[in-house]
Formats: structure tokens, sequence, C-alpha cells
């Protein structure tokens, strides 16, 4: 069932540029947070997350009452699901996973938009014709997942409305909106008040390197369905660490603008340098690159102690397609090396 990059325990000593993590490390603050979180190990966390919440609202300016917390945005993906209980969905192809698994968790039928490899990996207007009157709800990942591609927002704002006159609720993941040049411009939650059938996807496991404390965040003006949702979840699913460790993380104001320039300046490297040595090379605009290449590419990389995220086993792609992480320039340079 585990489908997806940082599998460091399987391949041990690698350089890991499988899983889409912030290259600077967690922030020292952010560290220093959570083991101020263990040290309170004897008590309960917050089940309402009420410290947490509050920061959250005042860094994406958002209403508190629109925020729910849980132990990741996968936690979030599937109590939605529980909650909702749908019946029909209809998913992007190639898209992550974690849709899929939720989805057939409730006896969910799932239909497929398959994005072409003519086009570049982008939505095209043709999707509009396949949110139908059938369906219960749709996921979309901007930047898509593990494409990198973006959605421009007049699209988004054409599928939020068609979603609205057929009755599908619709759900954005906007897990890698951070690392764009400009979030502001493609981020949705300025109209969450507008559409009550909408949901949102945010985590702190990319941006700020918290894979393991386990923190996402959820983005709604529907009271019920946050209701529903609290219904289907454990009652202390996010930890005294994590929730201290993102309070800490929504002040790192310098640390994400470090962030977005280095992943700016070395994205262009990777691009130019996988061009350069013969691969077909996408539009990724988050902090990862998605490529074709061989199809002994992968297990060439690990015979090198590198490993790169084989995307084989995503809907719609086959064997020959990579996606790669932005690192540091001296572990770029490695991987360059290696592929070479």
């Amino acid at each position: 069932m585990y489908k997806h990059g940082g599998d460091i325990y399987s391949y041990e000593n690698m350089l890991d540029f499988s899983a889409n993590i912030n290259p600077l490390g967690t922030p020292p603050a952010v560290i220093e947070a959570a083991c101020s979180g263990v040290a309170e190990a004897a008590n309960y966390p917050d089940p309402l997350c009420r410290q947490l919440i509050r920061a959250i609202s005042e860094h994406e300016g958002v209403k508190e009452e629109q925020i729910i917390c849980g132990n990741g945005a996968a936690e979030l993906i599937f109590s939605l699901c529980m909650a909702l209980k749908p019946k029909k969905a209809l998913l992007l192809a190639p898209s992550f996973y974690e849709y899929e698994q939720a989805l057939t968790a409730v006896d969910c039928e799932i239909r497929y938009h398959y994005l072409k490899e003519d086009d570049g990996f982008h939505l095209q207007e043709t999707y509009l014709d396949d949110l139908t009157d059938d369906l219960d709800i749709v996921f979309l990942c901007n930047p898509n997942n593990p494409t990198g591609i973006l959605t421009e927002k007049p699209f988004l704002l054409s599928i939020l409305e068609r979603c609205k006159a057929k009755g599908i609720f619709f759900v954005a993941d906007e897990c890698f909106n951070d690392f764009l040049e400009e979030p502001e411009r493609y981020t949705l939650k300025d109209q969450i008040q507008n559409y009550p059938d909408f949901f949102i996807l945010k985590a702190f496991t990319k941006i700020y390197a918290m894979a393991e404390l386990r923190l996402g965040f959820g983005l709604t003006a529907n009271k019920d369905l946050l209701r529903k949702m609290k219904c289907c979840t454990q009652p202390w699913s996010v930890s005294i660490p994590a929730q201290k460790a993102g309070i800490a993380a929504v002040k790192e104001k310098e640390y994400v603008k470090t962030t977005l320039r280095l992943i700016k300046k070395e994205r262009v490297y990777l691009r130019g340098a996988l061009k350069e040595a013969g691969f077909t090379v996408y539009d990724s605009a988050a902090n990862y690159l998605f490529f074709q290449g061989p199809p002994a590419l992968y297990g060439d990389c690990l015979k090198k102690g590198i490993m790169i995220r084989d995307c084989s086993n995503y809907e719609g792609l086959r064997e020959g397609f990579y996606r790669i992480v932005v690192k540091q320039h001296p572990d770029n340079s490695k991987l360059i090396k290696a592929l070479k």
C-alpha cells in the first residue's frame, strides 16, 4: 500500500531525492518547540488545537472557525472522505495516491481524467466536460503531484463554478502552494466563504520540513462538514510536539523567503542540466521536477547511492517517468553527475 518517496528505511544511506521536503531542513526554532512539547508528554494534547488554529488563522488570513487540523494532510483526506461518504469521484491521473486510497476505503467509485503527455501534462478545458451530474467529489492538486504543473486561477474558478452548478464537492490540495514564487496568485482560500462545498488541504510537512511530526490543516466555510470530520477522527490525533512546532513554524518568515530563493535558483540549474543530459523535462513550478528517462534509471541511481522517485506506479504513467526534489547545490551536482 505504501506508494510514496522517502522510503529511507528500505534503502539506507542513500541521498534521497524522492521526497519533496524543504532542502534547508527543519528550522532550529521549530525543533526547539517540538522538543519542549516532548517534555509535556505526560499530558493529553489539546484536542481542539486552539493555540495552533489561532496561529494558522493569523498566518493564512482565514477565520479560526474555518480551520481544522490533522495528523498530516493525509488524515484530513481520510476523515473528509469518511464524513462525506461519496459514491462517485473524479481524480486526475497522474496525481497524489492518497485520494484514491481514502476514496476506496469508503467504497467510492473512481473515474479518472487522464493528463496527456502531448499536452505536457497540463490540465485542459476538456476537464470541465468530465464534471458531470453523477459525481459527488473531485480532488485537484495545484501544483500537481508528481508533475509540478500549475493550473491558473481563472480556470480553477471555472471548475469551482461548474462543481457548484453540478452539486459536486471540490477539494483543492494546496500542499505545495507555499513553494510557488507567487503563492497568493494561485491559492483559492479567498473563495472558501463563497462555496460551502469546497475544502482546501494544506500541510506543514514540505515547506517546513516537518514530515515526521505529522501536521496538516484544512480550510472550509462548511461548519457541518467540520463537525462530521471531527467525529471521524480520534480526539488527540495532533500531538503536543506537532502543535508547538506548528505555532513556531508560521513565524519563520525569513526561512521561507530563503527557501524560495534557493528553490528558484536550483530548479533552473537542475532543469538545464537534465535537458543537457538528454532527459525530457516538464514544466514544474514546484520544489520538484518531473522528467522522462530510461526505464532502468531508478535502479541505476540506487547503485550510485541516490534514490529518485520512480513514478511508474502512478495511475496514468508508465516506466520511465521520474520525480526529483530540488535540493541544495552540492547534492544537486551529485545527482546530475550520477545521471550523466
